[in-house]
C-alpha cells in the first residue's frame, strides 16, 4: 500500500509491441506531413510517451498533454471553452485498464482520444466518455465471434477465465451473458489474479485442477498478456492435459505468451485477430529508425530539441532501448498489429482537415483550433488508411473484420495460420485447421451427447447442457434440436413416437369398402331378400287361409315394414352428414313399430281366442280384424313418431369430429347427446314386443290347429335377445365400430322375426299346401270346439297331442 506519491517508474521489461505502435504513429505523422492529401501546408507535431502499462505512469504524460500551451501546468478556469492545451488530440493508450483512467480525464476537457487497442465495451458509453474513439472493434464483436466459433464447432461445455482487471472482467461478463443466451454452458469460471504474487493464486490452481478433472476440453481465456502468461505458467507446472484455448486478441500475438517455455504442451490455441491493411514498407521504416537510434549524434540532436522533458515526466530512459534490434521486433511485424495505431493518426488528421476546411490548395482557416472544435468533426468522420475505408460510428467504434488465427507450433515461436474470417458471420476453413490434441482429432467438449431426432432434453442440475434425452411420445414432436419440451401436435394432426413433425389426420368413418361393412351388406341382402320373398309369397296367396289367418293385408304391411327396417341400415355406412344422423333412428324405429304393431294385433287375437269366453272372443276378434286394427297400427306409429320427434328436437344427434379417440385419424361420427333419450325412442317398440310376448307365452296349442303363438313367442324372444345383447356390446365397443354394431343388431332383429314367424308360414305355403285349409288356420268352428277344448285342457290324462305340422308332418 502506498503512503506517499513517489515517482512511478517503468519496469525493467521491454515491450516490442509498444515500440512498434510508437513507430507506426510516427510513420503516419511523417506520411501526412510529407504528403498533400491531408492538411496541405501544415505539419503535425507529436509527443511520444511510454505508459509502462501502469495507470500512474500514464497519468503523468496525460497531465503534460493538458498543460496550457507553452507551459507544463494546467490552469484552473470556470470555463475551458477558450482553453488551448498543449495538444489537440491523444493517440492511445492500448490497454482498456489505462483507457478507462485517461478517458474520463480527457473527456472532462473534451479532448479527442483515439485508442488503438482498448476494446472494453464500457468505453462505448457516450455519457461517460464523450471524447473517446478507437480504431478497434468493441469486445462485444469479439465475444460474438468467439460464441459463434464455439457453436460452429459444437462446443457447449467450456471453462471461461479472465484476467482480474477491467478488460478481463468486462470481457468475461460479456462472454458469459452471450454464451448462456446461445445455449453454451460455462462449467468453470474464474479470474487470473494480478499481480502474479497475489494470495489468490490458490484459487487459480484450484480452478485449473477442476478443469483438468472434468470433461471440459475448451477454455476461453479473455485476459491481458501478463495474466495469460501467469495462467499458462501454472498450467504447465501443474501438467494440465492439452486443451483448446480460445484466445482474446490481447494475448493472441503476445511474445510474452508465445515464448513461454513448454507452451506447445498446452494444446490448441485459436483466436480472433483484427484485420488491417498491409503496410509492406513498415519493416524497412523500423529498420531505418533503429539504425538512427543507434547513432549517438542523432540522439544528441533530439535531446537538444527538448532537453530533459521525457526524463522529467516519466523517469530515466530504459536501458534496453539502446540495444533493440529488428530481430527483437520480428514477431510483431508479421501481423497487422500496428495498423490500428497507424489508422488512429489518419482519423485525427482527417477530422482536423475537415475542421480547418482544407482543400487541395491549402487550409483557409488560420485561427487556433480548440480540442472541442476538433471533437465536433470526429463524430462519424470517414477516412482512409492504406486504402482501407474506415468510419467512427456514434459510439466511437469502427467496423473492422476479424481473421481467425490458429497457432501452429514452430521454434522458437508459433506461426499464426488464418483458418477463417468473421465479417458479422463466421466463415470457417476446416481444411486449414489442425488440432494439437491426442489423435489429432477435433476435440469434443459437451456435458451430454447430442440427442437423436425426436428426443428433447431433460436438464439435470443447474446447467442446460447437462441433460437426459427423452423420447417425444405419440401426439407430440421435437420442433427444434435444443427443445426442452416436446411440442404437442394440433388437434387435427398426429405423430408417432420420436417424431420431428406432425402429420395431418385423415377422416375416418365406417366406409363402404371395409370388410365388416361388406359382410353386413351381405347380411342385408339375405334379410331383405327373405323379406321380399315372403312378401311376394303372401301377396300371391293373399286369399289363402294361412295369409288370412296371419292378418291378410296387415301381414303384408308388416313384411313391407320389415323390409324397410333392413333398408334403414344403409344410413350408417359412409361419411356421416347432418341429414343421415337425423334420419338414422326415425327411419329404423318407425318401420319396426309398423311391423311390431301387426304382430301385436295377431298376438291379441290369439290371446282373445284362447283366454276369453267365446262370446267375448268373437266380439273382440271382430274389432281386431276390422278397421280398428289399422287404427291400432296408426296410433302405435304416431306414438313412435312423437318419441322420435321429441328426440330429434330435444337431443338432436350431430356430426362431430373426434380428434383424440384414434391415434392417427379423425373419427367422424354421429354424436348422441343423451343416451336416456336414445333408449326412450325404443320404448314403443319394446312395449309392443313385451305385450306380444305376454299374450302368447302362456297360450297352449290346440289339437290339430296351427300353433301361431309359438312363432310369435320366439319372434319376441329374438327381439329381446338381440337388443338386450346390443346394450353391453354397444357400450364397450370402440366408438369407431358402433355404427357397425347398430347395423348388425338391426339386421339380426329382422332376421330373427323372419326366421321365427314368417318363414315357417312360407314353408307351409310351399311345402305343405295340404295344410293351407280353413280348418287348420281359421276360427269358424272355434265355438263348436271351444267347450270340449276347454274341458280337455282341464281333465287329467285326457290331453290330446297333435304333431306340429311344421316340424313333424305325417
Amino acid at each position: 500500500m502506498r503512503c506517499r506519491p513517489p515517482a512511478a517508474l517503468c519496469g525493467p521489461r521491454f515491450s516490442s509491441l509498444g515500440l512498434l505502435w510508437a513507430l507506426a504513429v510516427k510513420m503516419a505523422v511523417e506520411e501526412i506531413n510529407n504528403g498533400s492529401a491531408l492538411l496541405p501546408g501544415l505539419h503535425l507535431g507529436y509527443d511520444l510517451f511510454d505508459t509502462c502499462s501502469e495507470p500512474m505512469v500514464a497519468m503523468k504524460p496525460s497531465l503534460v498533454f493538458m498543460a496550457k500551451a507553452g507551459s507544463c501546468s494546467i490552469a484552473a478556469y470556470c470555463n475551458y471553452t477558450q482553453y488551448q492545451p498543449r495538444v489537440l488530440a491523444v493517440i492511445g493508450p492500448h490497454s482498456s485498464e489505462l483507457a478507462l483512467v485517461t478517458g474520463k480525464f480527457f473527456s472532462f476537457f473534451l479532448v479527442p482520444q483515439v485508442s488503438y487497442g482498448a476494446s472494453t465495451d464500457r468505453l462505448s458509453n457516450r455519457e461517460i466518455f464523450p471524447s473517446f474513439f478507437r480504431t478497434v472493434p468493441s469486445d462485444q464483436v469479439q465475444v460474438a465471434a468467439m460464441v459463434e466459433l464455439l457453436q460452429e464447432l459444437g462446443w457447449n461445455w467450456v471453462a471461461a477465465v479472465g484476467s482480474d482487471d477491467e478488460y478481463g472482467r468486462q470481457g468475461l461478463s460479456l462472454f458469459s451473458g452471450l454464451a448462456s443466451a446461445r445455449g453454451i454452458c460455462i462449467a468453470h469460471e474464474g479470474l487470473v489474479p494480478l499481480p502474479p504474487g497475489s494470495l489468490r493464486l490458490g484459487a487459480l490452481q484450484g480452478l485449473l485442477r477442476q478443469v483438468n478433472q472434468s470433461s471440459v476440453q475448451v477454455v476461453v481465456l479473455f485476459s491481458s498478456a501478463h495474466a495469460a502468461r501467469t495462467l499458462f505458467s501454472y498450467s504447465i507446472r501443474c501438467k494440465l492435459s492439452p486443451k483448446v484455448w480460445v484466445a482474446s486478441e490481447a494475448w493472441l500475438t503476445s511474445d510474452l505468451v508465445m515464448t513461454l517455455p513448454g507452451m506447445p504442451g498446452v494444446g490448441t490455441v485459436l483466436g480472433f485477430l483484427q484485420q488491417g491493411a498491409p503496410m509492406p514498407e513498415f519493416p524497412s521504416y523500423v529498420r531505418t529508425r533503429l539504425a538512427l537510434a543507434a547513432d549517438p549524434a542523432f540522439c544528441a540532436s533530439l535531446d537538444a530539441e527538448q532537453p530533459g522533458l521525457e526524463e522529467h515526466v516519466v523517469g530515466p530512459r530504459c536501458p534496453q532501448c539502446d540495444h533493440v534490434t529488428l530481430e527483437n521486433l520480428s514477431a510483431g511485424l508479421l501481423h497487422h498489429q500496428t495498423f490500428a495505431a497507424y489508422a488512429a493518426v489518419y482519423g485525427v488528421a482527417q477530422a482536423l482537415h475537415n475542421t480547418l476546411r482544407c482543400n487541395a490548395s491549402g487550409c483557409p482557416r488560420r485561427e487556433p483550433v480548440r480540442p472541442w472544435q476538433l471533437l465536433e468533426n470526429m463524430y462519424n468522420v470517414s477516412f482512409r488508411a492504406r486504402g482501407l475505408a474506415l468510419q467512427f460510428d456514434a459510439s466511437g467504434n469502427v467496423n473492422v473484420d476479424y481473421d481467425l488465427k490458429l497457432w501452429v507450433w514452430q521454434d522458437p515461436t508459433p506461426e499464426l495460420r488464418t483458418v477463417g474470417t468473421f465479417k458479422g458471420r463466421l466463415e470457417l476453413w476446416r481444411s486449414q485447421m489442425c488440432w494439437h490434441t491426442p489423435g489429432k482429432q477435433q476435440p469434443v467438449s459437451q456435458c451430454s451427447r447430442q440427442c437423436k431426432e425426436g428426443q428433447v432434453r431433460r436438464v439435470k442440475g443447474f446447467h442446460s447442457c447437462c441433460y437426459d434425452c427423452v423420447d417425444c411420445k405419440a401426439g407430440s414432436y421435437q420442433r427444434n434440436p435444443d427443445d426442452l419440451l416436446c411440442t404437442q401436435c394440433d388437434q387435427d394432426q398426429w405423430s408417432p413416437d420420436r417424431s420431428t413433425r406432425c402429420f395431418a389426420r385423415k377422416p375416418m368413418f365406417l366406409a363402404w369398402g371395409e370388410p365388416a361393412v361388406l359382410l353386413l351388406l351381405a347380411l342385408l341382402a339375405l334379410a331383405l331378400g327373405l323379406a321380399l320373398a315372403a312378401l311376394g309369397l303372401f301377396l300371391w296367396h293373399s286369399d289363402s287361409p294361412l295369409v288370412q289367418a296371419s292378418g291378410g293385408p296387415r301381414a303384408c304391411f308388416g313384411l313391407a315394414c320389415l323390409g324397410l327396417v333392413c333398408l334403414s341400415v344403409l344410413l350408417f355406412p359412409g361419411q356421416p352428414g347432418p341429414a343421415s344422423c337425423l334420419a338414422q333412428q326415425p327411419l329404423f324405429h318407425l318401420p319396426l313399430t309398423g311391423c311390431l304393431s301387426t304382430l301385436f294385433l295377431q298376438a291379441a287375437e290369439i290371446f282373445v281366442g284362447s283366454e276369453l269366453p267365446p262370446s267375448w272372443a268373437e266380439k273382440m276378434r271382430g274389432r281386431l280384424r276390422g278397421p280398428w286394427a289399422w287404427l291400432v297400427v296408426l296410433l302405435a306409429m304416431l306414438a313412435e313418431a312423437a318419441l322420435c320427434a321429441w328426440y330429434l328436437v330435444a337431443f338432436p344427434p350431430e356430426v362431430v369430429t373426434d380428434w383424440r379417440v384414434l391415434p392417427t385419424e379423425a373419427l367422424v361420427h354421429c354424436h348422441v347427446h343423451s343416451w336416456i333419450s336414445f333408449g326412450l325412442v325404443h320404448a314403443t317398440n319394446a312395449m309392443l314386443a313385451f305385450l306380444c310376448f305376454l299374450g302368447t307365452f302362456l297360450v297352449q296349442s290346440r289339437p290339430g290347429r296351427y300353433n301361431g303363438a309359438r312363432g310369435l313367442t320366439f319372434a319376441m324372444l329374438a327381439y329381446f335377445i338381440t337388443w338386450i345383447s346390443f346394450v353391453p356390446l354397444f357400450a364397450n365397443v370402440h366408438v369407431a365400430y358402433q355404427p357397425a354394431v347398430q347395423m348388425g343388431t338391426i339386421l339380426l332383429c329382422a332376421l330373427g322375426i323372419l326366421a321365427t314367424f314368417h318363414l315357417p308360414k312360407c314353408y307351409l305355403l310351399l311345402q305343405r299346401p295340404e295344410l293351407n285349409t280353413p280348418e287348420f288356420f281359421l276360427e269358424d268352428n272355434a265355438r263348436a270346439q271351444g267347450s270340449s277344448w276347454g274341458q280337455g285342457r282341464g281333465e287329467s290324462g285326457q290331453k290330446q297331442v297333435t304333431p306340429d305340422p311344421v316340424t313333424s308332418p305325417q
